[in-house]
This record gives C-alpha cells, sequence and structure tokens, in this order.
C-alpha cells in the first residue's frame, strides 16, 4: 500500500478526473490482505500445549517444550511465545520455529526464582498467511501450574557425593570410623594413623604398636534455626538467601541423620513460626523436607529475643543449634550477640551467615566517580561491622560458618563435622 501512494498521489495530480484510480488501488491492497487472511490456517486449526515439570527445586532450571499442532496445511514457520508468573522465568520467551510434519516445538529453559505455586500463564502462536500480508495469532491462557518446591534434587546429589565410600568433602574424607572421639577398637598401627593414636601400654603388651580406633559420636541433638525475617528474603547470587539457607540447612539434615543424630527445624522472623520435633533416622528426612518446604518468605523484621528465647525453651538437653541469619546494622547485631551468648551458656551454637560479596566487590571496584568512593566507604564500613559481630561470636564461643552462597552447603558440613570430631556437644 505504502509502495502505491506516490503514484497514485501523482496520478492525481497530473489528471484530477482519474482519481478514481488512486482509491483503486487502496481497494485492491486491502482485497489482498482479506484473501491472504482467508487462505492463511485459521487459528480454531491449531492446537497450543506447554509440556512443563510438575515439581521443580528452586534454583534448578529445567527444559519446558512449547508445542503448535496444526490440523490440515500448516504454515512454513511460527513464531511462539510463553507467559509465565513473578516465581518463574523463561528463557527464550519468544522463538521463530520453523514446521515440520504440521507442528512446530521449541524448547525454553524455565527458571524458578521463589518457591511456592508457579503457573505458566499463556501460550502464544502466531503465523503469516501464504501472502505474507497479514499475522495470524493464536492464544492459549490454560497453561499448568508448578510446585516449586526447595532443591531437593540438588541436596540428594550432594548428599551421594557426600556418602559415597571413596567421596571427599572439602580435604578429609568422611567415614564413620577415625572422624569421632568416641573409642570404637584397638587396632595394628599403620602409616597414616595418628601418632597420638598409639595406645602404648597395648603396644607393650602385644610387642607391636597398637593404635586406637575411633568412631562418630552419635545419638546429639541438632537443632537447625532459620532466620526467615526481611534480610534473609533478600537476594544473593540469584536466589533468596532463604532459600540458600533452606538447601544448606537440608543437607545438613540428611548427613545428620545418616550419622546418627537427631534433627529438629525452627523458624522465627517477628514471632515462632515453624518448631518440629527431634527426628531421627533416615526414614525422618522426607518430614523434615516437607516442613522446610512449608516455611514462606517474610517481610517482618526479626526478633531475635522472643524468637531464640522460644528456641530454648523447646531444649531439655545440650544441643547443637545452627543458627542461619543476617543483619544489616549494629543495633540488630547487639541484640543478637545478646541472645545467642545466653543460649551458648547451656548449647552449642553454629553461626551460618552469607558472606556479602555485593559488599566485597563495591571495596574492591576501582572508583571512577565521588559517588563510587561514598558506596566504597560506607561498603567497607558495613564489612567492618560485620568482622567485628562475627569476632565477638567467636570470643563468646561460637562456631562461625561465614562462606559464599555457592560452597555454603559444603563449608556448613566442614564445620558440622569439625564439632563432631573435636567432640565440643
Amino acid at each position: 500500500m505504502a509502495a502505491g501512494a506516490a503514484p497514485a498521489l501523482a496520478v492525481a495530480m497530473i489528471a484530477p478526473g482519474l482519481w478514481t484510480a488512486a482509491a483503486a488501488w487502496i481497494v485492491l491492497a486491502v482485497g489482498l490482505m482479506l484473501a491472504d487472511a482467508l487462505l492463511a490456517t485459521p487459528p480454531r486449526r491449531v492446537t497450543l500445549e506447554a509440556v512443563a515439570p510438575r515439581v521443580m527445586g528452586v534454583g534448578r532450571a529445567d527444559a519446558m517444550r512449547l508445542v503448535a499442532a496444526f490440523e490440515g496445511r500448516a504454515p512454513g514457520e511460527v513464531e511462539l511465545a510463553v507467559g509465565v508468573d513473578a516465581r518463574l522465568n523463561a528463557d527464550p520467551e519468544r522463538a521463530i520455529v520453523r514446521t515440520a510434519a504440521g507442528r512446530a516445538e521449541r524448547e525454553v529453559r524455565l527458571s524458578p526464582l521463589r518457591r511456592g505455586e508457579g503457573r505458566i500463564e499463556g501460550v502464544w502462536a502466531r503465523w503469516r498467511g501464504p501472502l505474507g500480508l497479514v499475522w495470524v495469532q493464536r492464544q492459549s491462557s490454560d497453561g499448568p501450574s508448578v510446585a516449586v518446591t526447595p532443591d531437593v534434587a540438588g541436596v540428594k546429589e550432594q548428599a551421594l557425593r557426600l556418602f559415597a565410600p571413596d567421596a571427599p568433602l572439602g580435604a578429609k574424607p568422611l567415614l564413620d570410623v577415625g572422624e569421632g572421639s568416641d573409642f570404637h577398637a584397638l587396632k595394628e598401627f599403620q602409616t597414616g594413623m595418628d601418632l597420638g593414636d598409639i595406645d602404648w601400654k597395648q603396644s607393650a603388651r602385644h610387642g607391636k604398636l597398637v593404635g586406637r580406633e575411633y568412631r562418630t559420636e552419635r545419638n546429639h541433638h541438632v537443632l537447625i534455626a532459620l532466620d526467615t525475617g526481611r534480610l534473609m528474603s533478600a537476594p544473593t547470587a540469584g536466589l533468596p538467601r532463604i532459600d540458600r539457607a533452606i538447601n544448606a540447612a537440608l543437607l545438613l539434615a540428611f548427613a545428620s541423620l545418616r550419622m546418627g543424630d537427631r534433627v529438629g527445624l525452627f523458624a522465627f522472623d517477628s514471632r515462632p513460626r515453624l518448631a518440629s520435633g527431634l527426628a531421627s533416622g533416615p526414614a525422618a528426612f522426607p518430614l523434615l523436607q516437607k516442613l522446610a518446604a512449608s516455611i514462606d518468605y517474610s517481610t517482618e523484621e526479626t526478633n531475635f529475643t522472643l524468637g531464640l528465647t522460644a528456641l530454648a525453651g523447646r531444649l531439655d538437653r545440650r544441643a547443637m543449634v545452627v543458627i542461619f541469619t543476617d543483619f544489616a546494622d549494629a543495633t540488630s547485631a547487639e541484640l543478637m550477640v545478646e541472645n545467642v551468648a545466653r543460649l551458648m551458656r547451656t548449647h552449642l551454637v553454629l553461626f551460618v551467615v552469607f558472606r556479602d560479596e555485593e559488599l566485597e566487590t563495591l571495596v574492591a571496584k576501582r572508583p571512577e566517580s565521588p559517588e563510587d568512593v561514598s558506596r566504597a566507604v560506607v561498603a567497607d564500613r558495613l564489612l567492618k561491622q560485620r568482622e567485628a559481630v562475627s569476632a565477638r561470636l567467636r570470643r563468646l564461643g561460637a562456631q562461625i560458618v561465614d562462606a559464599p552462597a555457592e560452597a555454603l552447603p559444603t563449608a556448613l558440613l566442614n564445620g558440622y563435622l569439625d564439632v563432631k570430631r573435636r567432640g565440643l556437644i
């Protein structure tokens, strides 16, 4: 139509009596578009489908397949698009796909961002008519729902590597024998054994070096306390801190149950939100997994006094309390330290915090403007405050696990095994 506009205008100016020729060109263009729409595959002969996993672990991407099936004649290529809610991310959101045997299929990378029920809000397909003048579109708005849960698959993968006979954890193997302080048996001394484990009296009696063999202590109480307040809903490395904490907590729970300890879950923000009893044995892991999946995101400030006091009231014997939390200012840190110190009078506290990589990046970044200098100064001050709080907790006797988000599960397990090896519980 645009190509014919200039000639039609020229005809109308040269010969005004022939102005109907210009109108005829417009009618012809509109007629061609109508013919193109009529010749194109009608939308009612297209079936759209989004095939997605029913359950996904938060932070663990999977493939979703978009399908457009045509009845009868199909166009040469189709543009497919998908819409998802805020709990999911689809990449790419749209793509052009060639049809084959009356079908157009495209795989999309589906990434769950937050726990809860995610929804595929719609699938769209559009294609051109045979003349290429019009688009024909079809929409399907009844997409499936996706249950986004903690990343149990990732926990199981790490657990399988952990409990494989030759699997290393950090720099040492995880073995039931030789890693604890509970005496198990005497055995002939072998190269590589600790010289401090030699039993000199038994060696003299047997006429050869004999060493003491230890096994991991069992039946300890391990209570995992999750701060679910506003700061723990903030993202780190692409996921909310609370989701990172839940994944690490589930891996610790799996290892503790496997090693004979009893494990419980506790969650709090402005008040206690979840409190489970202590469970034992690997068969208890699905229950802990279900309880962890029920922990919701929160916008409320954390009340350490109420939360940790309620936690202490549930413990009737010495236990290892693993606290996942974060803090942003000196006031909240002071309240936290005060209540953790009260808890440490009876129990061993393993304190888990996320290393703030964003602040470290601001400090290390080369400043290019006065605003960059201001950000670096503020970030450096906040990092020093965090280091001061960690140092104070160490002086009080707490065990500190401070690691980047990706390395947190391994660092936490190393801290747990170190506590058992040293017999601190």
